[in-house]
């Protein structure tokens, strides 16, 4: 019985290739929570055979080569790809992005409704690639056959994330997720990025200012990550590293003394600046000090253009949120 697995995390296809749970695994990793949507016909060929994909906008992206040149499935399609084993699986982490994924490929997988009710679904409650081998050999992972409310959910949801407003990604939370258990902590994490009603600043925002009028940090301090202060889970590396530009290199900063930038690939490929970067002692401005006290906003002093989802955020069109009701507070 040949077995394929496919994941939402390089690291997590990296532990689970290393304890032989699996013939082949593959990642599907697209960054979702960050940046423009992609188009219609984008999303249409992502999971078909390559032939004219954008670099990066194919589901074989993350898939070493010849790796997939030993298997020979280099440069197939998700289905004739998954057509060549016996059992498929996915193993799914909670974290929003992840959970954007999955919902994605379960919505392209509603038009191939006889492959995808063969498959498994594993939902870990906990990041697969930070468990360790040891553990990740050891632990009781329950697989639940993909059923047509899977499809459905994931159908609904893609679409809602997809909106040109957060209004249906909201409404998701009057409705019935359980056959996706952390999606709803998701669709709540992602509103929660929106900018606050008082403060015009997603949650990773506010995190690190809070922990900045805690005291000094240098920029690496206030990422989000593993036994770190900052526990937000919805933004990456690089996604934090220009949230961090936005409230430092701004008409009206919010934190003070950050060397150097923006937080780019050039600034890593250069030794000499990276090192001034992390060397940056952070701080609150006055601005920053209002913000956490709720008595200013970031937006009436800067320019805000950035999408979440679908939705095109811009001084003018700021969709908020307010953290205290949970509620969706419209432009």
């Amino acid at each position: 019985m040949k077995r394929l697995i496919l994941t939402t995390d390089t690291s997590s296809a990296g532990g689970i290739g290393a304890v032989g749970l699996a013939d082949f695994v593959m990642t599907l990793e697209r960054r979702l929570v960050w940046g423009p949507p992609l188009s219609q016909a984008q999303c249409d060929a992502y999971f078909t055979a390559r032939t004219t994909q954008e670099e990066g906008l194919h589901w074989q992206y993350h898939t070493p080569v010849w790796r997939l040149e030993r298997s020979g499935g280099k440069d197939l399609g998700l289905i004739e790809f998954c057509a060549r084993y016996d059992t498929v699986e996915l193993w799914i982490d909670p974290d929003p992005n992840a959970q954007l994924n999955l919902i994605w490929l379960l919505d392209f997988l509603r038009g191939h409704e006889q492959l995808a009710l063969k498959m498994n679904l594993i939902q870990a409650d906990v990041g697969i690639g930070g468990l360790g081998l040891k553990r990740l050999k050891r632990r009781k992972w329950p697989r639940v056959p993909i059923a047509k409310d899977h499809l459905e959910v994931a159908g609904a949801a893609w679409k809602a994330w997809r909106s040109p407003t957060p209004q249906a990604w909201f409404d998701l939370l009057v409705k019935d997720l359980s056959v996706l258990p952390q999606l709803r902590r998701s669709v709540l994490e992602l509103l929660e990025e929106l900018p606050g009603h008082e403060t015009g600043l997603g949650a990773t925002e506010i995190r690190m200012l809070e922990l900045l009028s805690e005291r000094k940090a240098s920029p690496f301090g206030l990422f989000p990550g593993y036994k770190l202060h900052n526990k937000r889970r919805v933004f990456g590396y690089w996604e934090v590293g220009e949230l961090l530009d936005g409230l430092a290199h701004c008409p009206a900063p919010a934190v003070a003394g950050l060397n150097d930038g923006p937080f780019t690939l050039e600034l890593h490929d250069e030794r000499d600046r990276l090192r001034r970067y992390r060397q940056s002692r952070l701080s609150l401005t006055a601005l920053g000090k209002a913000i956490l006290s709720q008595t200013e906003d970031f937006s009436r002093h800067n320019r805000i253009h950035r999408w979440w989802g679908g939705t095109e955020l811009t001084n003018d069109r700021l969709w908020r949120w307010d953290t205290t009701s949970k509620t969706l507070i419209a432009p």
